[in-house]
């Protein structure tokens, strides 16, 4: 497997890679983990399309312009 970022990363690399996080954070923590970054992505993602979280009622600037 090769990958233009990290150069030549192998089975092993990612192996002692997947370890290290693991006796850092522990089992249980890395789903809790997931999950807010998950949220934090779809978050930015609602914020670059001009979604407001903040009060879903309440129309966005840009939907405002539609009208």
């Amino acid at each position: 497997m090769k990958l233009l970022l990290f150069g030549n990363i192998g089975f092993w690399e990612i192996l002692i890679i997947v370890l290290i996080v693991l006796l850092l954070f522990g089992a249980k923590r890395i789903p809790e983990l997931m999950r807010s970054m998950g949220k934090g992505v779809k978050s930015f993602k609602d914020g670059i399309n001009g979604k407001d979280e903040g009060n879903p009622d309440k129309p966005t600037e840009a939907e405002k312009k539609e009208e």
